[in-house]
């Protein structure tokens, strides 16, 4: 499958992509997972994001999609692949579009995970992360706890609230998504590729891709 996934923070499409690949292989890409790819490869357009991540500053869309049009092309995405939160953009959209066609490559369709905004304050404010950066393991205090002491159950380091998911800090999130981001929804609609998904449950929401994909 070759799928796009939408959704503001804490919609679940980091899960939602997990599940899919379990499906047939099709490989889960976020950016930031490419662009640390790339930093680590040491490859010069890894190392020209390096220096734009070093000083904090944003890394420019084109360099993406350079990195991403050499990622795309890696053998584990013959299957397929589910790009779980890009582009964030109307010009990364346009720019993916422009690389997807000149590789010969078509999406199935844009998943659009809509999930009313007290759910996602809910789910990020109960958010913890493992403090171990190799390890970073997820938490829900309600729903999926760390161990009783507060640690990680995997590696036994610490588990915390990330600065980004404190009630202040995710509505300013979601004001960004809802500017930059969501227009996206027009555009993919303009396009005939999107389809809206309800996402309270992960396995529900995989279902219902499941169902699109064969209809």
């Amino acid at each position: 499958m070759k799928i796009v996934l939408l959704g503001a923070p804490g919609a679940g499409k980091g899960t939602v992509a997990k599940l899919l690949s379990e499906l047939d292989g099709s490989v889960q890409i976020s950016t930031g997972d490419i662009l640390r790819a790339a930093v680590k490869g040491g490859s010069d357009p890894g190392k020209k994001a390096k220096g734009y991540m070093d000083s904090g500053d944003l890394v420019p869309d084109s360099l993406i999609m350079e990195i991403m049009e050499v990622r795309l092309q890696e053998d584990d995405c013959d299957k397929g692949f589910l790009l779980d939160g890009f582009p964030r953009t109307i010009p990364q959209a346009e720019a993916l579009g422009e690389l997807l066609g000149r590789m010969g490559i078509g999406l199935d369709f844009v998943a659009s995970l809509e999930v009313p905004r007290d759910v996602i304050l809910d789910r990020l404010t109960t958010r913890r992360t493992c403090s171990n950066s190799a390890c970073q393991e997820i938490y829900n205090i309600k729903s999926n706890p760390p161990a009783p002491d507060g640690t990680c159950k995997k590696c036994g380091r610490p588990v915390i609230q990330r600065d980004d998911e404190t009630e202040e800090a995710i509505l300013n999130r979601l004001e960004t998504y809802n500017e930059k981001t969501a227009p996206l929804i027009g555009y993919y609609r303009g396009k005939g590729l999107l389809r809206n998904f309800v996402s309270l449950s992960s396995k529900d929401t995989v279902e219902e891709i499941k169902k699109s994909l064969k209809g």
